[in-house]
């Protein structure tokens, strides 16, 4: 495994921007190896691994668009009407040529007819008692129908290799008459929370102690995210025990995922056992919440550590290692996906050059445009901040204050997870 190429942001005092950190990531963390063939089903949410080149054009035929009636348009140069001259649905074969002066009744999907370059619709249209079909004037000529490689032509690229599959993709892949797609393999990404507070859910608590509630947080967005997750439980505030653990993990992970213990406490010991065995690019992110985030090598594997509170824990997992993973897995890492504006519904005042992530939820004010409304509680460990909101709204590095009635950026956590 390659190490990452800048250390240059990992001690002391410049802060990363998300917007660098995410660069930094595209531009210096390879894939994974690993290609594997599946189905059309199984291949939804998995990287594609080779572009695919359209095997044949769609429509393969030239064909109806609507219920009508397929003519030459030039036939209708000097007349409105035309006698009808057979039919065509839907999965026939158009092998007899439209005579010259002559329209042919046809269904949607079905093949024109040689010689026919127009379709006009049922609606439009009058047919009279001895079969002699009245058309409008107006239609241009190819109304109606769809030509043969509208849609994709044959030869051409129609996947990109990288694309995270989606139900469409894979529907034109069947289009193609595929059955199965080539695919990276899912990411092996083993998982850690830290810290001697912490006790397994359903195990009793001493007086000082709370539930893990990270670890099922990051492991399921881990998942959402297309990983194998390994949950390898909670570590305690000893350097040698994380330096064992991290040592006895990455052998079998692409990324090892870490909560807690990579601030600058003296009971933050994750960020000096990862220097020790390994190597960090950078550490801390001019983001909040969640400024201490550490990402580099340890034994051979990657490794990110995210902080220990909950909501900075899910605001750097959505965009920090959230990207890693992509990268790790073959998936283009695209820039940090734009908020769409809403006005603020509430006032706030932060510091330049740092970018701040506020837990609101969207609801229509007087004027019935969209508003964002703060929760409460602001705090990085507030639980229901997450849970009680719709998604995030984004203060950018040149914000300084908000005040009610601006415009923000808002990102849906469903465009996150």
């Amino acid at each position: 495994m390659a190490q990452l190429s800048d250390d240059c942001f990992a001690f002391g005092g410049k802060l990363l921007t998300l917007e660098a950190a995410v660069q930094f990531i595209a531009a210096d963390v390879p894939c994974v190896a690993g290609v594997e063939h599946v189905g059309l089903l199984a291949a939804d949410g998995r990287v594609l691994a080779q572009e695919i080149v359209a095997p044949v054009d769609l429509p393969p035929f030239d064909n109806s668009a609507v219920d009508g009636y397929a003519v030459r348009l030039a036939d209708l140069s000097d007349r409105s009407s035309l006698p009808v001259v057979g039919r065509l649905a839907a999965g026939a074969p158009a092998l007899e040529k439209l005579e010259p002066g002559t329209a042919r009744r046809i269904f949607t999907g079905a093949a024109l007819p040689p010689g026919a370059d127009t379709v006009f619709m049922q609606e439009d249209v009058r047919l009279d008692e001895v079969g002699q079909v009245h058309l409008p004037p107006g239609l241009r000529c190819g109304a109606n129908t769809r030509p043969r490689g509208e849609d994709v032509a044959s030869g051409t690229r129609a996947l990109p290799q990288g694309r995270l599959l989606r139900p469409q993709d894979l529907a034109l892949a069947a289009a193609f008459g595929l059955r199965s797609l080539p695919v990276r393999r899912r990411i092996r990404v083993a998982l850690f929370s830290t810290g001697d507070e912490l006790v397994e859910p359903g195990r009793p608590t001493g007086p000082a102690q709370r539930y893990d509630c990270n670890r099922v947080l990051l492991a399921a967005l881990a998942a959402r995210a297309g990983a194998d997750v390994t949950d390898l439980g909670i570590l305690p505030d000893r350097r040698d025990a994380i330096i064992s653990a991290l040592q006895e993990a990455a052998p079998a992970a692409d990324l090892i995922l870490t909560s807690g213990g990579v601030s600058t406490g003296d009971e933050d010991h994750v960020r000096a056992a990862v220097t020790e065995i390994g190597r960090l690019a950078f550490w801390r992110l001019a983001i909040k919440p969640g400024r201490p985030v550490a990402m580099g090598d340890v034994a051979g594997a990657r490794f990110i550590g995210l902080p220990g509170n909950p909501v900075a824990a899910f605001i750097t997992f959505v965009r920090v290692a959230r990207p890693l993973m992509a990268a790790l897995g073959g998936a283009e890492v695209a820039p940090q996906q734009p908020a769409f504006q809403v006005q603020a519904a509430f006032k706030y005042r932060k510091k330049a050059g740092r970018r701040e992530y506020v837990r609101v939820r969207l609801a229509p004010g007087p004027d019935g445009a969209w508003q964002a409304h703060k929760h409460g509680v602001e705090g990085a460990g507030i639980l229901t901040s997450l849970t009680e909101t719709s998604g995030l709204a984004e203060l950018t590095e040149n914000v300084t204050a908000l005040a009610p009635g601006d415009l923000v950026g808002y990102l849906p956590y469903e465009s996150l997870v």
